[in-house]
């Protein structure tokens, strides 16, 4: 049974991909959500209402997002697994504190459902254009993760990923998915909770007296110990040493800046994932994501009855980007179609890693409407 009664394990049922989100992170152990209601993201909220107090958790409806995310980074030091979800501007607001957590170390995980932007823009209406946000929207020099599901089954799994990648590296991570994805019912089977693997954050070994909170292991993250058990460290958001402390040493500075971009490149297998499709004796590529993604397979099907060779290649992280991967299409196809609900945004990541190997086409909408199957085999007609 689930935190809700009902018995969905190892059975088939019919569930919204903001519901299989809210279910997902309670089976990864998420014990705390703090937000704040926005469209298209408002059912995570609401389903966590109802489903955290079963399991012992908390849930809080903050004044605003910003201390939602604040509310979280401090639930999360607090020693609970904790969660926050968001849309459009909501997200905008979520930027300060988002660096806070990265450069402080503090894991969490920040769902981000995309609506049509910039500023209040279509509410109701799907959207990719917070890509790149989503890897550069706070200021300074960071890693990121995140995470871009094409189903309700897939964000169910993502959800759980997230959460494992946010303790293994101490960091946030980002659930990326647009309003279609969010809001669509689908049939899906949730496995037992024991087939997937749950990761919980590393303590200290050592003794109080010697613990350094900002000291890295052989995997460059530090062990992280909750407020209140007899560990003593200093958090801020200032260059800090390995006590925590604020430090202008250039050295100590720049040591910090490699250790954060170490520790998750150093898991590039476990972050970094795409999914092929008809790709092996393809001569055109669709790179495409989120809902697009849903449309480009349905025309990869359409050109491949009319026999065209075309393969999708869907990223499902997008940051850190499949860099090494698209490089490896790009060798083996003539061109790679890009389609995004944007006016470009992945599609530079495409173009700096492909360096010319194989011809870049766009095939943008920022309209509010998905873009279709028959636009995108229209595109592929065009290049082949």
């Amino acid at each position: 049974m689930t935190a809700k009664g009902r018995n969905v394990q190892g059975k088939s049922c019919l569930m919204q991909g903001n519901e299989a989100c809210a279910e997902a992170a309670v089976v990864a152990g998420c014990r705390f959500f703090a937000g704040y209601p926005i469209t298209p993201s408002s059912e995570i909220a609401e389903e966590l209402a109802k489903l955290l107090p079963r399991v012992g958790g908390k849930f809080i409806q903050m004044e605003d997002e910003i201390g939602a995310m604040a509310a979280c980074i401090g639930a999360s030091i607090g020693g609970s697994k904790t969660m926050t979800a968001t849309s459009g501007p909501g997200f905008s607001l979520k930027q300060e504190n988002l660096g806070f957590a990265v450069y402080t170390e503090i894991p969490c995980v920040v769902v981000n459902v995309m609506r049509g932007g910039p500023s209040t823009g279509l509410p109701t209406s799907p959207a990719q254009g917070d890509v790149m946000q989503a890897r550069w929207g706070t200021h300074g020099d960071h890693p990121m993760i995140v995470l871009a599901p094409a189903s309700v089954r897939e964000i169910y799994d993502l959800t759980i990923k997230a959460f494992n990648l946010s303790e293994l590296c101490r960091t946030p991570v980002i659930l990326l998915y647009d309003e279609i994805i969010g809001h669509m019912r689908e049939k899906v089977e949730i496995p037992d909770p024991s087939q997937f693997r749950i990761i919980e954050r590393r303590s200290p070994t050592c003794s109080p007296e010697t613990y350094l909170p900002y000291k890295g292991g052989e995997d460059d993250v530090p062990p992280f110990i909750r407020f209140g058990e007899g560990f003593r460290y200093h958090i801020t958001g200032l260059a800090h040493d390995e006590r925590g402390f604020p430090t202008q040493n250039p050295r100590i500075v720049e040591a910090k800046q490699w250790r954060l971009h170490r520790k998750v490149e150093r898991r590039r297998e476990e972050i970094v994932s795409h999914e092929a499709f008809h790709l092996d004796d393809a001569e055109v590529a669709v790179l495409a994501y989120g809902v697009t993604a849903r449309s480009a397979r349905a025309a990869v099907r359409m050109a491949r009855s009319q026999g065209i060779r075309v393969g999708l290649f869907r990223p499902i992280s997008l940051w850190p980007f499949p860099d090494l991967e698209v490089e490896k299409l790009a060798g083996q196809v003539k061109a790679i179609i890009v389609t995004e609900m944007n006016l470009g945004q992945v599609i530079y990541e495409v173009e700096r890693v492909v360096r010319g190997a194989a011809s870049i086409v766009a095939y943008q909408k920022a309209s509010g409407e998905p873009i279709h199957p028959e636009e995108i085999l229209s595109a592929v007609k065009g290049v082949c």
